[in-house]
């Protein structure tokens, strides 16, 4: 998913080895970033017949605004501060945006699918068939109970880095909450002023150890989804986000390769954490054809308070090996 070198770098924020205690750090001055972005910075291609192919929705002009003016953030944070070796706009566009929201697409297709019938069954109600209206009331009753999870999901992205895949989840979908979790100070004060001048209120930031956030009890089986790109193993990728989720959420691992061999392993991770693997999906990236995996856990018990273990010790000692 991320280039090698920033997955290490990512895997270090995540586990919270890199929090800089105490320091201090210049704020990236993104006010000279106008409404369409850095006059500096290329423009995004639309890419709607892509989006809608590949992922069955695709951004509306707020969106695809605030998804050029996060790709001229990032560029302006990375003249200061190393957040990316991504940058040209195509690359930016697949790597970054669309890789962000493919680990989502289950979510934003049945999210879709349950607002179109809820429309297409209040169209019948409003034609006035009292059969069809009774009906109706029911069924709308059931498409509500499912929409409404679907409508406010809570979601935690581990390991964020430099907002992604969190803000173009964020932007995708302003009725989700998210928290952006890294333990690199730096990189939440760049996110924080993103969130501000992008106007995303649905979205708060975390500077914190992975490993501690999962034994808070205030933070504990409080999520619906966890988002965890390029990290570590999936077996430790596991143990960070199945605390983190409450009975029924799962957590969603962007990986690249994936072999029999990681399945095995994670399956036997997960089995202490009181997880499954809900299913695997092997893609290809649109514009370059790279091979990409979304391994989906969901959580079907709760997990044991020993877990997510010390600092470190996850990444040290992975569950399963």
């Amino acid at each position: 998913m991320r280039e090698q070198g920033e997955q290490g770098e990512q895997g270090e924020a995540a586990s919270g080895v890199s929090l800089e205690r105490g320091a201090k750090f210049q704020s990236v001055d993104l006010t000279s970033v106008d409404r369409m972005g850095d006059a500096r910075s290329p423009l995004l291609l639309r890419m709607e017949a892509l989006w809608q192919s590949t992922l069955h929705w695709q951004p509306d002009e707020r969106q695809q605004t605030q998804l050029q003016q996060l790709y001229a953030f990032t560029l302006a944070g990375n003249r200061q501060f190393n957040l990316t070796r991504i940058t040209e706009p195509e690359e930016f566009w697949e790597k970054h945006l669309w890789d962000s929201l493919r680990g989502v697409r289950r979510f934003l297709e049945a999210g879709g699918r349950l607002r179109r019938e809820r429309s297409v069954e209040r169209g019948q109600k409003a034609e006035g068939a009292e059969e069809a209206g009774e009906a109706d009331k029911t069924q709308n009753s059931s498409y509500s109970s499912l929409l409404s999870p679907l409508s406010s999901l809570k979601i935690i992205d581990i390991g964020t880095g430099a907002g992604f895949p969190g803000l173009p989840v964020a932007i995708a979908q302003p009725n989700w909450s998210i928290t952006l979790l890294d333990a690199t100070r730096k990189k939440i004060t760049f996110i924080d002023q993103v969130l501000i001048q992008l106007g995303l209120a649905n979205a708060t930031t975390l500077v914190e150890r992975v490993e501690q956030v999962g034994q808070q009890k205030h933070q504990r089986e409080t999520y619906d989804l966890a988002l965890i790109r390029a990290v570590a193993a999936a077996p430790v990728c596991a143990e960070y986000a199945l605390p983190l989720l409450k009975i029924g959420g799962s957590a969603v691992l962007y990986r690249g390769q994936w072999t029999d061999a990681e399945t095995a392993a994670l399956e036997s991770a997960i089995a202490a954490l009181g997880g499954k693997i809900d299913a695997i999906e092997a893609f290809t990236t649109p514009l370059t054809q790279g091979d990409r995996h979304c391994i989906y856990v969901k959580k079907i018990a709760p997990t044991p308070n020993e877990f997510p273990r010390a600092i470190g010790i996850p990444a040290q000692k992975p569950l399963g090996s």
